[in-house]
Parts: C-alpha cells; structure tokens; sequence
C-alpha cells in the first residue's frame, strides 16, 4: 500500500506501507529502490550496499508491518532551508503515521535519522521503541556537527557560482582528505542541515532520558569516528567514542548499548543492512513480543 502524504512545508512524500499484517509496525526512514550498474559499483567501493533500502524492508517485513520512505532523498529534492527544525521534523514522522492509519510504532534511524527519532520520542507517546545507530543518545555531538554544517554551507555558496569549478572525486574512502575536499551542491540542500543543528544549541538530551519509557537501542561501528580537515572546522565527531563512554550511563538509563565490531566497522559499514539487520531484527522481536504480554 502506498499513499502521497503532504509534510510541514507543503511538499509531498511517497509512503509505503507493507509486511506481516500481524506485525508490529516499524517506521524507516528509507527509499526501496535500488542502485544498478555503474552506480551500484562506486557505492560498494564505499561499501555501501546498492539495495540497501530494499534489504532492509525485506529483512524486517516477514515479521513487522514496515512504514518506509525516502526523507533524506526528498529533502534534497525539496531542501528546507530555513524550516528543517526538530518540532517540524516530528511533525512530518506524525503526519505520515496518521496519514497510514498508525497509531503506535518503533523507528529505526542511523546518523542523522537517528536524531529525528530521538526528536521525535520526546513530542509524542506514540512510540513502542526507538533504535539508534550511528549517533549517540547522550551528549551527542551537536556542536560539533553544527560546525561541520556550517562550514559545508560556507563552502556550497562559496563554490555555487563557479560554473567550472571542480576537482579530483576520491573514488574510496581511504582516498578521502577531509582538509581537501570541497562541496559543490546546491546551498539550500546544506543550509537545512545548518538549520537543523542550529536550532538544536539549547537542546540537552541528558535531560530527557527520564521520559524515554519504551525499549531503546543504541548501536555504532567500532571504528566510528570522522576527523574532518580544516575546510569542515578541524572537529572530530567521536561517534564510537561518546557512546562507549556514556556506555553504563545509558544502561542506567533503560538503552541497550551495542558496538559492531571490526577494523572496518566504519560509519557507513555500521548502516549496511548485513550489518544492522542481525542486530536489531532479534532486538524487536524480543521487546515487541515482550509488550503484548
């Protein structure tokens, strides 16, 4: 089943709804379709899984009712420059459960996404259980990503203009610089994320952890730490690093805490679904079966 559902701003998204009609209904953040060809080959290269979306829906949907559709694709389609704010983001994610006909649901996010469900768990008591891999749930790095953000929009403006602008693509990401690399995309798709930081300065998530009354995972790659160059304000966003130590914090909090091993388990290998899949389909299987009891 699937339905166009209109978000905050007036721009519509494609929602799809499918699975096991006895299931729990998780919500994810994905788009189904699947990369070929060319295109397919640079992604694995970043060992990034060109039918990511795909395994996911079809990983979980043998046992869940999976609510799944392209947010971060369709904000850069219809940036929301000045409005990507968290109670906006919410409202967005409650739009579409009620569009479906959801009442309650769990949400799996990773990065970004991960913070928008943690946004969206303190705006509603909708939520049976909420999984977040790939950024902490305490003392996340909102500093330090709004000075990433920023940077990355300094640089979209600065080189937005300069039609024969260009530079040598690294082609994996051992190839990567961060004190080289230039942006080159359209300012309004990097000015939302800006947006988005910026509104979240006065936000405290050690604070909210009391009212967080649902089953709760937090997961990261071993190796999940970026040290951006000069050009993204010379920060270290320690994704690994804060989530091991907050590790017994969260616990005391209700989160089960999880490190995907190995010397590769960067932050893109910890969002591939052979990676995520093993970890949280299990997971939601125990504590969604535990609340119907």
């Amino acid at each position: 089943m699937n339905k166009i559902v209109e978000l905050h701003d007036g721009s519509t998204l494609e929602v799809w709804f499918t699975g096991n009609p006895s299931g729990k209904v998780i919500m994810l953040p994905v788009a189904k379709k699947s990369v070929y060809g060319q295109e397919a080959e640079s992604l694995k290269l970043w060992g990034v899984d060109p039918e990511l979306g795909k395994n996911f829906i079809e990983g979980l949907s043998d046992t869940f009712q999976v609510l799944y559709f392209d947010y971060e694709g369709h904000l850069f389609a219809h940036p929301q420059p000045d409005s990507l704010t968290p109670e906006n983001m919410a409202q967005d994610l409650l739009r579409i459960a009620d569009e479906m006909n959801v009442g309650k649901f769990s949400y799996y996010g990773y990065s970004w996404l991960a913070l928008v469900g943690l946004q969206l768990a303190i705006r509603t008591n909708r939520l049976e259980s909420l999984i977040m891999g790939g950024y902490p749930p305490y003392e996340g790095p909102y500093k330090e990503m709004l000075t990433v953000t920023e940077k990355t929009y300094e640089q979209a403006i600065n080189h937005h203009n300069i039609p024969e602008y260009s530079h040598e693509e690294p082609t994996s990401p051992e190839a990567i610089d961060w004190n080289t690399i230039q942006v080159k995309i359209d300012p309004s798709q990097t000015k939302q994320f800006f947006t988005m930081y910026q509104s979240l300065m006065d936000f405290d998530d050690k604070e909210i952890q009391d009212s967080l009354n649902f089953p709760k995972l937090a997961f990261a790659g071993e190796k999940d730490t970026i040290v951006y160059g000069e050009n993204f304000g010379s920060v270290t966003v320690d994704i690994i690093g804060l989530l091991q130590k907050n590790e017994k914090q969260l616990q005391s909090f209700g989160w089960d805490v999880e490190i995907l091993k190995g010397n590769d388990m960067d932050h893109t290998k910890a969002m591939q679904p052979a990676s995520v899949l093993p970890l949280i389909k299990p997971w939601l299987i125990l504590w969604l079966s535990k609340n119907r009891l």
